[in-house]
This record gives C-alpha cells, structure tokens and sequence, in this order.
C-alpha cells in the first residue's frame, strides 16, 4: 500500500477507557493518555479519520440512540478543539446473538464507510484494540491492522497469537500509530 485514503479507529481503547460496565455517557467517558494529540497529529499529516465501533448498548436498551449520538457530538467537539477532525462515526447498535453484517468482526461498517466515502478498502488501515477490530480490518480488506495495547489489546494479542493472526504491526497506544503511520506514508493528497 504506497498510500493511505483513511484511517478506521475502534473507539473504546484507543480513543478512551473501556468498561466492562459499557460507556453509557459523556460522563463515563475519558479519553486514554496521548489519544488527542495523536488524532490532531494523524488530522495535520491529511489522513481522514473515521470512527468503527460496536454499540450493543443500543439494542440492549442500556442508553437511548440520543445519549449514544450526543456522547458522539460532545467527543469530535472535543477532538476538534484539541486540532484534530474525525470525518464520520459508523456503529453497530446490535447485539451479539443479533447476526447483524455490521458489527465487528463483520466488515459492514468499514464497508458502508467505503461506499459514503469513496475508499478503496485497500488504501486504508484499521486501529484497534481487540481481534474482533483486526479481524474486521481484515474481513472488509483494509491495506493495513494495527492492533493497540491499550484497551483490551494484551489479551487480543495473545488470542490472535494463539489463532495464528498476525496484524501488520502491534504498537503500545494510538500515537505510537499515528507515528508509524506518519513514517511510513506522504500525505494523502500528495502521493
């Protein structure tokens, strides 16, 4: 892949703290160490960042789709003040035993991204924090995975290890990414 259209981000453990209890609202919600910086630097080096997470907490009835949306709107206006942009968000709002195509590992949010989006699948790379996100990256044919080890990303490497999945590369948090991302690829525009 000699150019990067985009950038895939998992949301919960790469740009803030996980829960096991779900992150039900702006209040739960914090951003990991360094995330911040790291989107405005991926923002600043012309690469377009879109958000792919799994939101069963929708259709488990834990959080109305409006608190879902405002969580949303209240995190790219904070990316936003911090300098950097996330293009669009894509969730699942299905449950596991739901067999829906869009949520992860299933490729169906990268897809409908590629579709709003004009992207090759293939000029573009997937960060996240668990095998469910590099399995996607993978299923919907993105160029790249890049797995974190923030998150649930400890635990992801071993059960990719064990099943003999390698992502491209394993980095320790989001701006260790967005750093190997920023030496390996020109700007977007430019290539």
């Amino acid at each position: 892949m000699k150019r990067c259209e985009a950038i895939f981000l998992d949301r919960d453990g790469v740009i803030n703290h996980d829960s096991p209890d779900y992150i039900k609202s702006w209040a739960e919600f914090r951003f990991l160490p360094g995330s911040l910086e790291a989107i405005a630097l991926l923002t600043r080096g012309g690469f377009p960042l879109i958000v792919i997470t799994n939101q069963s907490i929708i259709q488990r009835g834990m959080v109305p789709l409006e608190v879902l949306l405002e969580l949303h709107r209240r995190m790219r206006n904070a990316v936003a003040a911090a300098g950097g942009r996330i293009v669009d968000i894509f969730f699942c709002p299905h449950r596991p035993d739901q067999g829906c195509d869009c949520r992860k590992p299933a490729p169906g949010l990268i897809r409908q991204a590629a579709r709003r989006h004009g992207l090759d699948p293939g000029r573009t790379v997937m960060i996240g924090d668990s095998a469910k996100d590099i399995l996607c990256g993978r299923n919907a044919g993105c160029g790249k995975t890049i797995l974190v080890r923030t998150g649930n990303g400890p635990a992801a490497e071993r059960e990719l290890a064990d099943a003999d999945i390698r992502p491209d590369a394993v980095v320790d948090d989001l701006s260790a990414a967005a750093h190997l991302l920023l030496a390996e690829f020109r700007r977007p525009d430019t290539a």
